[in-house]
């Protein structure tokens, strides 16, 4: 339970918002190319990268390699296959609808009226070439097509394909519920097994269908007859009813029945929660299976002191402490980002004994401790005070066999010195610094440092802390001679 708090405590905002917003971007992908022949391809890709990443999860270095480099060639070929869709998705003239709602929500075409108008110009073998375009783009399939944007009628057809208008010959492109264009040209289809009273409009509506996913509508001007062709499948016409279902089933106007309204609903929230978990994985996989572990001495902070008391002494100085964050969080991390503090408001005279916690210690967003040491801090504390002491010189050593000390002055002989009361009460001289008497070979000046013992002890202002020793040393050796 421990474990689970530090780890919620360790998510920053904006690892909030990192998730919300990727999941979001994921969501609004499925939902515009939810309809789109490249999803399923997505979806594939979507696999193959949690294999990769299993694979690396159980070590699996060659396949976790392999398997990133298909990713790689995979994503690259549906860019360069599925272009054509995938503009015309991203297309899309309200840009709200990118970010929000659906984004394929088309004008409803006037099935009713574009078969009716078929079936009068069959009757009169007039010719007629009608496509009716797909997902994909189809503006690097077409050529020389005049911009109509003229509203759908029967009248409007019948008078662009009659054989005096200068653009009879060519098809007319609709889109929603407007004439998009006139007089285009379409490409030919260069298929053998078709029947040999095909002709140039026949091979024409099969040649669009082929290299894109449009369905066309051609009427015989010979024949009078009606074919629809889808991919490579021409059908023949015989009744208006047949040839409103073919438009109705291309232009994806079948009516719902509430049931699968229903459903439909239920699978984007599906998708919004399946989103959500997968980005929250990958956040997961990312920011804290890729964790870096560094290693600090942080030195302690002592706060509210009472300051009629000063810190004699502590334990230790400073805590050890190992943490644990993503690289990038990591490389950034300095010891001075990271702060140990212990509450003196409670403390006595004498020793006090604190238990360190992860309360004790504050780190940055993102950063969480993976251990510290020691976790027992001893402080003692005392009231100040002062107290004039003696000094007397530290000697080492011996002197050589042919010297002898005839008189030692020390200067000051008393220094005063501040500390804790109790610690003062049981200090009765003050040394200086080690003298070696080695070193000593005859009468001499030497300046030395207090050795004040604990550190907590200092010399009071007006005092020296430097110390002033004249030997005068004697060689008994000479007066023997």
């Amino acid at each position: 339970m421990d474990g689970f708090l530090i780890f919620i405590q360790s998510i920053r905002w904006q690892d909030v918002v990192d998730i919300t917003l990727c999941s979001y971007i994921l969501f609004r992908c499925y939902v515009i190319f939810r309809i789109t022949n490249a999803y399923r391809i997505l979806i594939g890709l979507a696999f193959l990268w949690i294999f990769q990443r299993l694979a690396v999860s159980i070590g699996l270095i060659v396949t976790s390699w392999v398997i990133q480099g298909i990713t790689a060639v995979a994503a690259l070929i549906i860019i360069v296959v599925f272009r054509n869709e995938i503009r015309s998705v991203l297309q899309i003239k309200n840009i709200k609808a990118l970010f929000w709602g659906r984004p394929h929500q088309p004008i409803h075409t006037p099935v009713q009226i574009i078969a009716d108008s078929v079936m009068a110009l069959a009757r009169k073998r007039i010719g007629a070439l009608i496509v009716f375009p797909g997902k994909e783009d189809i503006n690097e399939k077409i050529q020389s097509g005049i911009l109509w944007d003229g509203a759908i009628s029967q009248e409007m057809i019948t008078s662009i394909f009659w054989e005096d208008n200068p653009v009879h010959d060519g098809a007319i492109i609709i889109e929603g519920n407007r004439i998009h264009e006139v007089g285009v040209i379409l490409p030919l289809s260069h298929r053998q097994e078709l029947p040999s009273y095909y002709g140039t409009r026949h091979r024409a509506a099969v040649g669009m269908a082929e290299s894109t996913d449009s369905l066309v509508v051609v009427v015989s001007e010979e024949r009078g007859t009606v074919h629809v062709v889808k991919d490579s499948t021409i059908t023949p016409v015989l009744k208006k009813d047949d040839l409103e279902k073919h438009l109705q089933q291309h232009l994806g106007l079948v009516i719902k029945d509430p049931s699968s309204q229903k459903k439909e609903k239920i699978e984007i929230r599906i998708a919004a929660m399946v989103s959500v978990i997968l980005i929250t994985s990958v956040w997961l996989t990312i920011a804290r299976g890729l964790d870096t572990l560094v290693t600090f001495e942080i030195p302690i902070e002592y706060m509210n002191r009472n300051p009629g008391m000063e810190i004699i002494d502590a334990s230790v100085n400073g805590i050890k402490i190992q943490l644990g964050g993503s690289g990038p969080l990591m490389r950034t991390l300095r010891p001075d980002h990271v702060r140990i503090k212990i509450d003196l408001g409670k403390s006595v005279v004498g020793q006090n004994t604190y238990t360190i916690t992860n309360e004790n210690i504050s780190l940055p967003p993102g950063i969480f401790i993976k251990s510290f040491y020691p976790d027992v801090v001893d402080v003692t504390l005392d009231v100040p005070d002062k107290k004039d002491l003696p000094v007397q010189v530290d000697w080492t050593g011996k002197l050589s066999e042919n010297l002898r000390m005839e008189k030692v002055t020390i200067e000051p002989s008393v220094v005063q010195i501040i500390g804790g009361r109790q610690l003062l009460k049981n200090i009765t001289t003050v040394y200086t610094e080690k003298i070696p008497l080695e070193s000593i070979q005859s009468s001499r000046t030497i300046i030395v440092n207090l050795a004040l013992s604990p550190a907590s002890l200092k010399v009071a202002p007006g005092f020296k802390d430097k110390i002033t020793v004249e030997c005068t040393v004697k060689d008994q050796s000479k007066n023997g001679l």
